[in-house]
């Protein structure tokens, strides 16, 4: 029948297939809200692997009984699942969160992250208050400079860029606010003496890593790190925040923080500047690259993509502030070096060996960190 019909109607009976599956999402969506409802009623979790394991494989075998590909679909069900859960994920954090008309200042509040503060607060139900000399964040009272504010709040939230926050924190303890202060930069050891001084000013402070980014929509499966000062009081209210979340909360202390960081943030933008720079280097045009890539090049190539696109003020501090950041690039340098010597030995059996080592490592990291 198909052959009888014109490239035009064809392209009318598309367009109506398409319109059709988006109304298809919109119902999905409009249910999901319901399920939020339901499982917030009933006490279940935000989030059942079991649930997803088996709708994923039923979709599989339906896609392969209709001449589908079984991967199409389950990519093409992943991402309704995951708006799915992003929906379920607000619904909780808004109805359930702990702001009950509480108080917040978040300085810094232009920022990204900052704005992404914002937002969560006030979905938890938190008069939120801006100062930023940046200007407003629409729908919040605005200052421009904090130090003009009461500080009568019962949450500060520090996300001044990096350069300028241990100032702003020792600042805060000249000021001895009542509420509960806490900060959201990616390394901690240079704001020590602005922690401390918090602290021995009797201030409830906490200090935060969010392992996601401004644009992060749900977070099932990525990690918030609460640095542990002291004060027992300071970091439950502020765990409690993402309580209602999937996120998964780690406690940890400043110095073991960075260290790890080093690895986790130092050595993956490294690898990455790295690799860039190589091939800025090679003399070899971007373009003919491109007309022999293979799926690990094309890989790296669009991780090395998206780091040569994020601020170089950021992450020269994030390499060269951080404490224990050292550590990691001559980790790098001596294993870039150690696989040269390796490959201009013709040593097959060393390299054999990195590799299975390589290989054994990733294997005990979770499976649901895999995935």
């Amino acid at each position: 029948m198909t052959d009888q019909l014109s490239l035009d109607d064809l392209r009318k009976r598309l367009n109506e297939l398409d319109r059709d599956l988006i109304g298809l999402v919109g119902e999905r969506q409009r249910i999901s809200r319901e399920v939020a409802r339901a499982k917030r009623s009933t006490g279940h979790p935000t989030r059942d692997y079991r649930r997803e394991r088996e709708v994923v494989l039923g979709v599989r075998e339906v896609a392969l009984a209709q001449g589908v590909s079984p991967e199409l679909a389950e990519q093409i069900l992943r991402l309704l699942i995951r708006s799915s859960l992003a929906t379920q994920e607000h619904i909780r954090v808004g109805t359930e969160g702990s702001g009950g008309g509480r108080r917040a200042l978040v300085i810094g509040g232009c920022g990204k992250m900052g704005h992404w503060f914002v937002d969560f607060l006030s979905n938890q139900g938190y008069a939120v208050e801006v100062a930023d000399p940046a200007g407003p964040v629409e729908g919040c009272p605005h200052l421009a400079d904090w130090q003009s504010s009461p500080l009568d709040h019962d949450l500060i939230v520090v996300a001044t860029p990096l350069g300028i926050t241990e100032a702003t924190l020792r600042a805060l303890a000249l000021r001895k606010p009542r509420g509960i202060v806490f900060d959201l930069t990616s390394i901690k050891t240079p704001l020590r003496s602005g922690l401390e001084a918090l602290v021995a000013a009797g201030v409830r402070v906490t200090s935060v890593h969010p392992m996601f980014g401004p644009d992060t929509d749900l977070l099932s499966g990525r990690h918030v790190i609460f640095i542990d000062l002291g004060n027992a009081e300071a970091l439950s209210v502020v765990q409690d925040l993402f309580r209602n979340t999937m996120a998964e909360r780690v406690v940890m202390g400043l110095d073991e923080h960075d260290r790890l960081i080093a690895y986790v943030l130092g050595l993956s933008h490294a690898v990455n500047i790295a690799f860039f720079t190589a091939l800025a280097d090679s003399g070899e045009a971007a373009p003919r690259l491109a007309k022999m890539s293979s799926t690990t090049f094309d890989s790296q190539l669009d991780v090395a993509t998206r780091v040569a696109q994020e601020s170089p003020a950021l992450y020269f501090e994030i390499q060269a502030l951080n404490d224990y950041g050292t550590e990691s690039l001559t980790a790098l340098l001596l294993a870039v070096e150690r696989l040269r010597a390796i490959v201009r030995s013709n040593d097959a059996s060393g390299f054999r060996q990195m590799m299975e080592r390589g290989r054994e490592y990733l294997q005990t990291r979770p499976q649901s960190e895999r995935e």
